[in-house]
């Protein structure tokens, strides 16, 4: 293997180690820092150019220079910011971390990394939990949500990847997170709501991302009761520009022809007002005849209360 295809496929990034072994001798190592063909990233690693280093470089730095080493954390789902966060053997004796580069000493590197890609990196799953276990709260639905959304990964793999693990932080409320995103939550204000309103005060479950064909094309509905009700949870991310909200309110004049009315909830009914919010889709829920008795959740739960309102 010669240094130019080397070169290439490392995005132009090469370690000493690899540069002699393909034939290079130190001097000529020397000569090309000295006239400016190579420039040192860190002790050992070099690029092939004088310029400010993409994200993919600084990554191929990272790990020539921590060797043998892996992406992992943000870095392996190739999520850029300013630290490179590189996975080594937990048997590995510490290493100085260059600047920009974070060392991890990893258990079981070598069954969780994907070797055979550029950079090496873990594997989608093994990284997503490692975010998520570090995550506080609400963050770790997030991460768990968003990979799942991305096509990238799925529910029931990472369960898989969890179950594989001898020790989680809080690995029941990761795994019921998960079981919960398998049937159809897919954010973190679907499972506030499916967690705090449906499930804490014991309404009806309902039916989750089901299919729909409206005027504006094929879409799927967030919540849905009876083919009666449905409910829309109205996250900043998809909803924020004219042409969305346009499209949301179609499809709700669409539910209306067939139906159905449509009560869309935001962060602050589902996370401020839980209680409240219950309480409220419990009288629409009856009035489109829909058994819906609920429960409080709690002591101090204003459900009972409001859920008597006129």
């Amino acid at each position: 293997m010669d240094v130019d295809f080397i070169l290439r496929q490392q995005s132009g990034v090469i370690s000493r180690r690899q540069a002699l072994d393909a034939g290079l001798q130190h001097h000529q190592v020397r000569r090309l820092l000295r006239r400016n063909e190579w420039a040192r990233v860190h002790h050992g690693v070099y690029v092939n150019h004088t310029g400010p280093l993409t994200w993919l470089q600084r990554a191929w730095a990272a790990v020539l220079y921590a060797a043998p080493a892996a992406l992992c954390f943000e870095s392996a789902l190739s999520i850029d910011g300013p630290l490179i966060h590189v996975g080594v053997s937990r048997y590995r004796s510490k290493l100085v971390e260059p600047e920009g580069v974070r060392i991890h000493h990893l258990d079981h590197l070598d069954e969780r990394a994907l070797w055979n890609v550029g950079p090496p990196r873990l594997r989608y799953e093994e990284a997503t939990l490692d975010i998520a276990t570090r995550a506080i709260g609400f963050d770790a639905i997030a991460v768990l949500a968003d990979a799942c959304q991305s096509r990238r990964t799925t529910a029931h793999r990472l369960l898989q990847a969890l179950d594989a693990r001898q020790r989680v932080r809080r690995r029941r409320w990761l795994r019921a997170v998960l079981v919960d995103i398998a049937e159809g939550t897919c954010s973190v204000l679907e499972h506030g709501y499916l967690d705090r309103v449906e499930r804490a005060h014991g309404l009806p479950r309902a039916a989750r991302q089901v299919r729909s064909t409206a005027s504006v094309g094929v879409s799927y509905r967030d919540t849905e009761y009876g083919e009666r009700l449905v409910i829309e949870l109205d996250g900043r991310l998809f909803h924020d520009s004219a042409s969305a909200r346009s499209k949301d309110f179609e499809r709700d004049l669409d539910a209306a022809v067939d139906g159905r009315s449509t009560i869309r909830l935001t962060y602050r009914q589902v996370f401020d007002r839980a209680c409240q919010t219950a309480a409220k889709i419990a009288q629409v829920m009856r009035q489109h005849g829909i058994d819906a008795n609920g429960h409080a959740c709690g002591p101090g739960c204003e459900y009972p209360r409001l859920n008597l309102a006129a």
